[in-house]
């Protein structure tokens, strides 16, 4: 008999995001849910072939960002808001799934509410230490507010702190068996050559790729770099000591774990799946206008819990960098104390947690 189930997942904007929406959906599956799953997602190219590469369905809405200062674009990005709600709500009652579970970003607000008026439960998850604007507004109504730190309980409007459970903030699977050996190899690293990796998240980071410009000469002559560009950035040439990647997808797991440094922003998946990996960080958290603050908070949290180096702002120069990279290098016992201090923040099965709430709510105690 074909399974009748179906759950809805909605979230996108950025990979962190999506990915750890596909994570819970990855054990779900695991956990042998066969239903159907439908992400409703933004109409964004990129987020529909993350997510039907993963094997599920898409369906684009409109989607306005939401902004907490004031800006002219605010009016066009209300009726996409409001066109955004319309279309979910189309959606859902066409649907009809057991539950919504949203991932956050600005394209999950109208989703979620459009379920509270259909009467569909969802949960939310939120992956940063602080909540940002769209979970503080689907938390409302949310049958249950999923957190990835206990303090991040306090910070929800008091209303929402009775639903809020800490799970974790969800990674790949695949992450884990991440194989150093294979990934050395992959990166064609000389024998006994450390390797330094450089993040920017999924859409790479200029303030990362300017640094990488003005260390990779001296720090070159000591260790193997690796640097994810962005898709975004013109192609780089690659030489014996350097490997750029514009974006590493499928060879992530594999060169993550051969990485004995990591050196990049503090979104929550860079952060959970180096974790997850006992890898020691330096982090360049993105500041400034335009962000909520929520890398630097993150970034602070792994700074004080011994598991990175924090670099904010102006302390993000390359003599400094060069630096910290130099110490971590030079000092085996503190990279690995910094990488168990990162796994034991996030070393949390947290894709299974979620995957176990949602089996329980929608009847399926297996």
């Amino acid at each position: 008999m074909a399974d009748s189930r179906l759950l809805a997942f909605t979230g996108g904007g950025t990979g962190g995001h999506i990915y750890p929406g596909l994570a819970v959906i990855e054990a779900l599956r695991g956990r042998g849910f066969a239903g159907r799953i439908v992400w409703i997602g933004s109409r964004k190219d990129s987020d529909r072939k993350t997510v039907e590469a993963a094997g599920v369905e898409y369906v684009g809405i409109p989607s306005g960002k939401l902004r907490r200062s004031l800006s002219p674009r605010n009016a066009a990005d209300a009726f996409r808001v409001l066109a955004g709600y319309a279309a979910s709500r189309r959606v859902l009652r066409s649907l009809r799934p057991q539950l919504l579970f949203s991932k956050g970003g600005y394209v999950s607000v109208p989703p979620c509410a459009a379920a509270a008026a259909l009467g569909i439960p969802y949960f939310t998850h939120e992956s940063d230490l602080s909540p940002g604007l769209a979970t503080r507004l689907n938390a409302r109504r949310a049958e249950r507010v999923l957190v990835s730190y206990e303090t991040t309980r306090s910070r929800l409007p008091e209303a929402s702190q009775a639903k809020a459970l800490l799970v974790g903030n969800p990674i790949r699977a695949s992450i884990g068996r991440g194989d150093p050996a294979a990934g050395r190899s992959l990166l064609r690293a000389p024998v006994g050559l450390p390797v330094v990796l450089f993040l920017g998240g999924s859409q790479g980071a200029r303030q990362i790729n300017e640094l990488v410009a003005a260390v990779r000469g001296e720090l070159s002559r000591r260790a193997l770099i690796v640097h994810q560009r962005g898709e975004a950035e013109p192609d780089a040439q690659g030489d014996e000591r350097y490997r750029p990647y514009a974006y590493i997808r499928d060879e992530l797991p594999d060169i993550l774990a051969a990485a004995d440094l990591v050196v990049g922003r503090a979104g929550a998946g860079t952060l959970w799946e180096c974790g997850a990996l006992g890898k020691a960080m330096i982090l360049i958290p993105l500041c400034g206008s335009g962000t909520r603050g929520d890398q630097v908070e993150n970034a602070a949290l792994f700074a004080e819990s011994g598991a990175a180096v924090s670099l904010v702002g102006g302390e993000a120069k390359a003599e400094r960098l060069l630096a910290e990279i130099a110490a971590f290098l030079d000092e085996p016992e503190r990279r690995a104390a910094a990488g168990a201090a990162a796994r034991s923040l996030a070393g949390i099965d947290a894709a299974g947690a979620a995957a176990d709430l949602i089996l329980h709510r929608i009847g399926d105690h297996r």
